[in-house]
């Protein structure tokens, strides 16, 4: 399995729409065991974004897909900065 979790920074006030956007860009996709947004509990504008694929290529062949380009192009002007990124080695209840 693969594992990614990163902090994103929203421009003001726009954290709900950039999740949105997330979330529609994600659906269905192939490989994606859990796919989970959380707003920063201290930060209004930041997310984390919690993913768990079948392995690291499924989750690079997503970038490649029409919804996910589409989802890219859409949330990129929200987007303002990266924080955190890591790629822990996933485990626990609801995984296999």
């Amino acid at each position: 399995m693969y594992a990614l979790i990163g902090k994103m920074r929203a421009v003001e006030g726009k954290a709900d729409e950039l999740a949105e956007i997330l979330i529609a860009g994600i659906a269905n996709m192939f490989g994606c065991l859990s796919y989970i947004e959380a707003k920063h509990n201290t930060e209004d504008n930041s997310l984390w974004v919690t993913e768990v694929w079948e392995d690291s290529s499924k989750h690079a062949a997503l970038l490649t897909l029409p919804s996910v380009i589409d989802a890219i192009s859409k949330g990129r002007p929200l987007i303002v900065g990266f924080g955190e990124r890591f790629e822990p080695q996933p485990g626990g209840q609801g995984m296999l």
